[in-house]
């Protein structure tokens, strides 16, 4: 899928107070969160989140350290379960669901700290990703059967791909583990992409890199988000990334949505200003 999108969309009022990229208008949002909240032994760590995101949308999450940012993470993959709050992937509750039944609905994320199997090659990375588009059974690949044989070589085809559009398909056969650090990364995106998301979470993606490894991965997100037609949600501290990339963006403070916008209207915003600068004044 090759569509091509404005760099900066305008974005338009939608139902329940929220926007989206003016090209997403007339769709279903691919996630709708209303008054999220999450509580741990009587303490708040998140409370009344709401956040509608368009289908091809790249979000922003972000706030001081501490936000309540990965916790969100959390509950949008159903690693924690909310105390209160609904969560809406393609118009389906995701409640009730394990993390997996979720990520088969269409959440894929990556997280803060690189988790790939890092004695497994770069190939066998990305087919671990393709579990929701295999058809064979346990028994089959136990038994190695001729339907085995050929959904493996349609994996090993289809993980290629994935990694082709990284430009690692020469790694294919390399130790995950042996990979540069920026390389680590675009793996871990590559094999969340392969379980065929609607939305992809980012956990701080750029953490660690280089400008020049930075710049690569802002091409990167636009580059999915164009070619595989989904949106995009990414925690991130690096500001000039996110205001580069985002269209919209949701500003975190103690766990409290504090201000929602464009990242001129965020870069403005009283609140957000004095979030960041009393962050920075304890430190």
């Amino acid at each position: 899928m090759n569509n091509s999108y404005e760099h900066k969309p305008k974005l338009v009022p939608y139902p329940s107070n929220a926007f989206v990229p003016e090209r997403d208008i007339g769709k279903r949002p691919v996630l709708e969160v209303n008054h999220l909240g999450i509580d741990f032994g009587g303490l708040t760590a998140v409370d009344d989140f709401s956040i509608i995101v368009g289908r091809t949308e790249i979000a922003g999450l972000i706030g001081p350290n501490g936000a309540g940012k990965t916790t969100v993470f959390n509950l949008l993959t159903n690693v924690y379960h909310p105390t209160r709050g609904s969560i809406l992937v393609d118009g389906m509750s995701t409640a009730g669901k394990s993390t997996h039944q979720v990520n088969h609905m269409g959440i894929a994320r990556t997280f803060q700290n690189i988790r790939l199997f890092s004695n497994l090659s770069v190939l066998d990375n990305v087919k671990v990703g393709l579990h929701n588009s295999m058809k064979e059974n346990f028994f089959a690949a136990v038994t190695h059967s001729f339907g085995y044989g050929k959904a493996e070589k349609k994996a090993d085809a289809q993980a290629l791909e994935f990694l082709d559009f990284f430009h690692m398909a020469d790694l294919a056969n390399a130790p995950a583990g042996s990979l540069p650090y920026g390389a680590q990364r675009r793996l871990e995106i590559a094999r969340a992409l392969a379980t065929s998301p609607k939305i992809i979470l980012l956990d701080e993606p750029a953490a660690g890199m280089n400008p020049s490894e930075t710049a690569e991965l802002m091409e990167n997100i636009r580059r999915i988000r164009d070619n595989f037609g989904i949106a995009v949600m990414l925690i991130e501290h690096d500001m000039k990334l996110v205001m580069n990339i985002c269209e919209g963006i949701c500003v975190l403070d103690h766990g409290k949505v504090i201000a929602k916008g464009t990242p001129d209207e965020i870069k403005s915003n009283p609140k957000v200003v004095e979030a960041y600068l009393g962050k920075a004044k304890e430190a």
